[in-house]
């Protein structure tokens, strides 16, 4: 039996869908058929684009939910619309074949279905969209008072009395059979109040919606906006369109939007944002009169001023317009987001709130605000950042699912992680709106990954310098235990040996302290070693660059450009490591015949190339320890060492210190080197 109900509504709708449209095309073919004398000014009205979309849209919404009341509701005054338009243009037919008693009973005919037709459009959708159901039940009272408005002007066109032809637009006055006429001097005033009535109706149902999307919660005013935004458009378009009658096609086209507005709301359609749609046309509206008034304005004055130069006042004009334009884009931008989105939206907000959070916590704290900021603003399921190197790695806030949107974050020219966004979540906004949201904030995310990055840098930094610090100590103490404290310990007892043996053999004690002159020269020397591993003297002694050379000998040229006398300890120390163990690489194993040496100092840079003619990098070139030890000794100093070479050509060992003006990498030193590393390679 239900399936049987459900069967006969869908065949009623087809049939309304069917009919009603087939009624106005025929009214439209008798209005073009009509002789000039007979055929009206205005023959398209609002309830004509009613008659064409309200039924079709309303079977369409009856196949997916039958009992839907709305649905119903514009089915009929779709067919209510045709109705009404029929018979009006068979009004004029018969009028025009000189038939007017037909004609006069018609007009009254006509005006039943007008009046079911206003009252639906005007009236009874809005307040029952989107759900069906009313506000409250004291909302009944703008329907009253919506029909009242329309009966007075449906009493008033029946009892009106008859015009004298002087007045009347047609060859012939139609008569009215039902004609009052002692009611002739209250027409005018029952037209004011009957149309009085209609738009306060019809701005009291713009309010009831109005009041619906405030206490929605966010679906709810998404599903709401549709017929919201389509109704107040009608509203203003058909004031317009009073006013100015040649605008009328304005309120007929938006009257055509309205059941497809309302077929969005009530099957949640959410494929496309209705905060889009209002979004650009309020920032379209606003640009093209404040732009409009700035062009006309400057051009006016400007012909004031300077007449009779027509070509001056026009450029001053577009000159003007268009240093307004973008300013004025921005603000009406940031103002409709406000009013769409509230503070939750609004990206300059977004950003200053989450500056707030940067400021109170550390990179990692900064970091969770980040993405929860970010999953706010964006209205998302998940929001997740992934910081290469970083520590964290990577923070989530939601779920962003098995495909999110990957948004890389660049700091600088580099990426330093990538942002991924999960799918829309219930309050979903628009594409253009999260794409503003995510300009405005996706720099602020790039800054605190690469402040992530130097943290986490630095905290590996200082576990590279302990445990360093600690492998030196625990060197240190091997070398004094097992070599200066053994050889200590052994000459002690030498001495002792040699005090027993003086008196009773001398010659004995003195071969003894022979041999402990020779052990002291052996200390002697592992002591200098000691020293020379924390500090190469030469380096004291002689200066860098003269060390330099004294380590290369005199085959090997060392070209200096710049003043070294300056240099940081730390610097001259890595300096001659590197350059020591990039030596000694070459004699072991590049069979060069040239070799050349070059330290330049720029302005924040010290720049050390080691070059030679030898037999280069093989092509499975694997580095060994001593060219990573080169690698590390640069990035414990915020440098970088970059080794290239081909197959029998050559080898060449670059290395870039960052000097004490400019220790971080994210310093225009740092930058020049990453660059400079990346000609290299």
């Amino acid at each position: 039996m239900a399936r049987n109900a459900i069967v006969a509504a869908r065949a009623a709708a087809v049939t309304l869908a069917v009919l009603s449209p087939l009624l106005e095309l025929a009214a439209l073919a008798i209005w073009q058929s009509l002789p000039p004398e007979w055929t009206p000014a205005q023959t398209a009205t609002p309830q004509s684009a009613a008659a064409l979309a309200f039924p079709v849209v309303g079977a369409v919404l009856i196949f997916h939910r039958p009992k839907l009341g709305m649905a119903w509701v514009m089915c009929l005054g779709g067919l209510a619309g045709a109705a009404s338009d029929i018979t009006n243009a068979l009004l004029f037919h018969y009028a025009g074949l000189g038939r007017y008693e037909v004609s006069s009973w018609l007009r009254i005919a006509t005006l039943i279905p007008w009046g079911i037709c206003g009252a639906t459009l005007t009236a009874v959708l809005p307040l029952y969209s989107p759900d069906g159901r009313l506000l409250s039940p004291r909302w009944r009272w703008v329907i009253v008072l919506s029909v009242a408005g329309l009966s007075l002007n449906i009493l008033r066109a029946v009892v009106r009395p008859d015009p004298s032809l002087a007045d009347y637009p047609y060859p012939v006055v139609i008569t009215n059979p039902l004609a009052v006429p002692a009611l002739g001097p209250y027409l005018q005033v029952m037209t004011v109040a009957g149309w009085t009535l209609i738009y306060t109706s019809m701005a009291l149902a713009a309010c009831s919606m109005a009041l619906r999307m405030r206490r929605a919660d966010p679906v709810g005013r998404r599903q709401i906006g549709w017929p919201m935004y389509a109704f107040a458009g009608y509203i203003v378009f058909l004031v317009v369109g009073g006013a100015v009658p040649e605008l009328m096609w304005l309120s007929i086209t938006w009257a055509a939007l309205i059941p497809v507005a309302m077929a969005f709301a009530v099957m949640r359609y959410r494929l496309y944002g209705i905060d889009t749609v209002v979004s650009r046309t309020f920032v379209a509206a606003g640009l093209l009169v404040v732009v409009s008034a700035v062009y006309f304005g400057v051009g006016a004055v400007s012909s004031v001023l300077v007449s009779g130069y027509d070509q001056i006042a026009g450029l001053a004009s577009a000159l003007f317009a268009g240093a307004f334009f973008q300013p004025l884009r921005r603000w009406l931008q940031r103002l409709v987001d406000r009013l769409l989105y509230g503070r939750v939206g609004d990206p300059a907000l977004l950003a200053e709130r989450l500056t707030q959070a940067i400021r109170r916590g550390d990179p990692a704290e900064a970091l969770t605000s980040v993405v929860a900021v970010l999953k706010d603003g964006l209205a998302v399921e998940g929001v997740a950042v992934e910081v290469a190197d970083g520590e964290p790695r990577y923070v989530e806030n939601g779920r962003v699912g098995a495909a999110p949107r990957r948004v890389p974050l660049v700091w600088h020219g580099e990426q330093v992680g990538r942002l991924l966004v999960g799918a829309p979540g219930p309050r979903r906004f628009p594409a253009a709106h999260n794409e503003r949201v995510l300009a405005t904030l996706a720099p602020y995310a790039a800054d605190v990954a690469h402040a992530v990055r130097m943290a986490a840098d630095l905290q590996r930094s200082r576990e590279r310098i302990l445990s360093t610090r600690e492998e030196e100590r625990r060197r240190l103490r091997r070398d004094l235990h097992d070599g200066l404290g053994q050889s200590l310990s052994s000459m002690a007892m030498i001495i002792n040996i040699a005090r027993s043996r003086l008196k009773d053999s001398p010659d004995s004690a003195d071969a003894l302290l022979q041999d402990l002159r020779t052990g002291m020269d052996a200390v002697a020397g592992d002591v200098r070693e000691l020293v020379h591993g924390l500090r190469p003297p030469a380096l004291d002694d002689l200066g860098l660059a003269r060390a330099l050379r004294e380590l290369a000998g005199p085959q090997v040229p060392v070209r200096v450009e710049g003043a070294l006398s300056d240099l940081p300890a730390a610097v001259e120390v890595a300096v001659y490591r590197i350059v020591q163990e990039a030596l000694t690489n070459i004699r072991r194993h590049a069979d060069a015949e040239t070799v050349t040496v070059t330290l330049r100092r720029e302005r924040c840079v010290l720049r050390v190339t080691v070059t030679d003619d030898g037999r280069g990098l093989p092509e499975s070139h694997r580095p060994g320890v001593g060219l990573s030890s080169m690698r590390e000794r640069a990035a414990e100093l915020g440098g970088i060492c970059v080794i290239t070479g081909e197959p029998g050509g050559g080898t060449r060992v670059e290395v870039m210190l960052p000097l004490p003006t400019t220790v971080s990498a994210g310093t225009p030193a740092g930058a020049v080197m990453r660059a400079e590393s990346r000609k290299s390679r």
